[in-house]
């Protein structure tokens, strides 16, 4: 849901200093960090291929699916590269309720066409016919962020920063080339590789991403309730500033292990958003830095104006320490391990729950499709979803069409949308 208007640049929303000062008076302190890593865009990069896929590319394992179709693992035959297919299923006709609008994909493409950086998902090439479109995208082995973070012991402030540093940079890129994500959570945010020192980060699953054109507003009631901007709730003009918030709300979940406005329902969670309160409770944040918690009231603001952009959180001393005395405090905060490993584990339970819950009970009802036999019916396992028995084809076949049908019903406004199918599970 979006439309499009008169507006003044919303590339520029938010653009302010820590210490109160304008993005202009910053200067080459600001330039150095937007163009830090980055590459140069080729706009031929990838083109759209209308040949089989398989006379390219060697088609392996599955990798995980969703609703409008599945990853797999495939092998480029000309070079032995590996990569994580993303086979879309896409609507034939305009009257149609099975697969995903192609527009939309097309969409995703044109977007991550003109994203090359170390801490975002690669595209490397596009296959399309008429009913499917196949993304091949940069194999990303090393899972979730929060699910390696939730096998430590122990992680200091220091640690956790050189995570969210990296995801800083991705952003921060994305934005200077007006584009906003609006989907930022934990699922969103993978490692390439698990098992080596410094682990990289990646960005994935651009399907909500806009390119926020000079001159127009972009409205959207999509998202996931708790990581949500006030904004998208209120539906409001949308920009940057609106990743800004899920990131906020992102590091304060790293440090604490709750969610700043995690309620016992969705209509309870967006109320607590419009609200914009929360607190840091002395006996879950005892171990954290005031200069963490300075980071995170400058980002958890109502108005999107307020907000730092992803370029001053790059040098707010939190990240970037002015003296020896801010990094000594970072080094010997650390984050509540025990809170976050709780919270991790109820968040892939819930995780697991919603998808199995929402598949078995359309699959129940006639007037959707037929009903599956009983011992037909799915479960979750790690990040995948897995029969409990051999399915036939036609039982997968029936499964995606329920879940087509799912995501094509409107959505009531307080009923937010929740992403569909992980590029790289």
């Amino acid at each position: 849901m979006a439309e499009s208007g008169r507006a003044p640049d919303p590339a520029n929303m938010g653009v302010r200093s820590p210490n109160g000062g304008s993005k202009s008076s910053q200067g080459e302190e600001y330039e150095d960090i937007i163009h830090l890593e980055d590459e140069v865009f080729n706009p031929n990069m990838t083109s759209f291929k209308h040949e089989n896929v398989e006379d390219l590319y060697e088609l392996l394992e599955k990798l995980g699916s969703g609703h409008f179709g599945e990853v797999k693992k495939c092998k480029e035959k000309s070079t032995g590269t590996y990569y994580a297919g993303k086979f879309i299923k896409t609507r034939k006709c305009k009257g149609s309720r099975l697969g995903l609008d192609r527009d939309q994909v097309e969409r995703e493409v044109f977007i991550l066409q003109q994203l090359e950086h170390p801490n975002i998902m690669r595209l490397h090439d596009v296959f399309a016919s008429k009913a499917e479109m196949v993304l091949i995208l940069e194999l990303i082995r090393g899972g979730e962020l929060f699910d390696f973070i939730a096998e430590k012991e122990a992680l200091s402030e220091e640690d956790a920063i050189e995570f969210l540093e990296q995801i800083l940079k991705g952003v921060a890129y994305m934005h200077t080339r007006s584009i906003a994500h609006f989907d930022l959570k934990p699922e969103n945010i993978m490692l390439l590789q698990k098992d080596v020192p410094h682990p990289k980060i990646k960005i994935i699953d651009f399907g909500l991403a806009q390119k926020i054109e000079d001159g127009t507003v972009f409205k959207s009631l999509c998202g996931t309730p708790q990581y949500i901007a006030p904004e998208v709730i209120n539906y409001e003009p949308l920009g940057p500033p609106t990743d800004m918030w899920s990131i906020g709300v992102i590091t304060y979940i790293l440090l604490s292990g709750l969610s700043p406005f995690q309620g016992e329902t969705d209509q309870e969670t967006l109320t607590n958003v419009v609200a914009g309160s929360y607190e840091f409770d002395d006996r879950i944040f005892k171990q954290t830095s005031e200069l963490a918690k300075d980071f995170i009231r400058q980002l958890l603001l109502k108005d999107p104006r307020d907000r730092m952009t992803a370029v001053e959180c790059l040098i707010h001393p939190w990240i970037k320490p002015l003296n020896r005395k801010q990094a000594v405090n970072r080094s010997r905060s650390s984050i509540n391990m025990k809170n976050f490993k709780k919270f991790n584990a109820r968040r892939k339970w819930k995780l697991s729950y919603n998808m199995v819950s929402a598949c078995n009970r359309l699959c129940r009802m006639k007037l959707l499709c037929n009903p599956m036999k009983d011992e037909e019916e799915l479960f979750y396992s790690g990040d995948l979803l897995r029969p409990t028995s051999p399915l036939t084809e036609r039982s997968n076949k029936t499964r995606r069409q329920c879940e087509s049908d799912q995501e094509d019903e409107k959505t009531k406004p307080v009923t937010l949308l929740r992403r569909r199918l992980s590029s790289c599970s």
